[in-house]
């Protein structure tokens, strides 16, 4: 495969498309605007999950034991009201049919990456807070990526406090935690980093990297969606060849099927299928 046919089929894309491709623990191979900064949509999760296990190994806070499930959170934009998520703009009745009731950190932390529950991920968010976050994102190497505000913080957002991300980023975030389940690292200890992994693992939304691989084939991964964004990173474990770590973000004019882009068969999606699907053809000759 040429990368450069690649780079030119996505220059015809409207909009930016980003991506980073390499083995694990080396430079990449592949890279387009690795750097270019992207709203985050759920890709932020990630960081919310390595915030929430470092914090456990910290003795901070019980993965196991119960804690309140409520749908009021405080904004990070000062001296402004509390606010609450919209059940139908999340991917989750689970954890809206906790409501009133509790759940455990570490069940919801699942929920907020298997299912992208937004709703989970604010209540896991207001137990870590946001300077954990971007511990964990300084902790992974990030130079770019922000996490600024919780989902559906309405008035954080309109006061320009936001969520980003990048292609590099999201890959050293991923590659380090999937690496770190192997042996020790700086993210957190291998128990955690596997515990991590085997979430990622889980991930039920494969409409996008997951859909250019194979049937069965094992993806440590997380997406996000909303109108005019579609991004996909994760680490690629097959069982021909040494694990490699990709990332696609795409903010574009490409159809997404709806107000919180949550049509599978979207324009967006099969692209990143696509390059999922190109990179996995050529996963025995990434530069190692």
């Amino acid at each position: 495969m040429s990368w450069d046919d690649l780079d030119a089929r996505l220059d015809r894309v409207p909009g930016t498309v980003s991506a980073y491709v390499g083995r694990l623990g080396a430079a990449p191979t592949w890279t387009r605007r690795p750097d270019a900064t992207h709203y985050a949509a759920s890709t932020m999760k990630v960081a919310v999950l390595l915030a929430l296990h470092r914090a456990a190994e910290a003795g901070e806070l019980d993965l196991d034991a119960p804690i309140p499930v409520v749908n009021e959170f405080d904004s990070a934009q000062p001296g402004t009201p509390r606010f609450s998520c919209a059940q139908h703009y999340d991917n989750d009745d689970a954890v809206w049919a906790r409501v009133g009731g509790s759940a455990s950190l570490r069940w919801l932390a699942d929920r907020m990456i298997t299912r992208s529950s937004n709703l989970a991920t604010n209540i896991v968010l207001g137990r870590v807070g946001l300077p954990a976050v971007a511990r964990a994102w300084a902790l992974a190497g990030a130079r770019h990526s922000v996490t600024g505000r919780g989902i559906e913080d309405f008035a954080a957002r309109d006061a320009g406090i936001t969520n980003l991300v990048t292609a590099a980023d999201l890959a050293a975030m991923l590659g380090g935690l999937v690496t770190g389940a192997a042996r020790p690292g700086p993210l957190a200890s291998p128990a955690a980093c596997a515990a991590m992994t085997d979430v990622l693992l889980a991930q039920e939304h494969r409409e996008d990297l997951a859909a250019g691989l194979p049937e069965g084939t094992r993806i440590a991964h997380k997406n996000g969606w909303v109108r005019g964004v579609r991004h996909g990173a994760g680490v690629v474990l097959p069982d021909d060849a040494p694990p490699y770590v990709i990332a696609v973000c795409t903010t574009t004019d490409l159809a997404d099927g709806g107000p919180t882009g949550e049509e599978i068969e979207d324009d967006a999606c099969r692209l990143i299928a696509d390059v999922s699907a190109r990179v996995w053809a050529a996963r025995h000759d990434l530069a190692g």
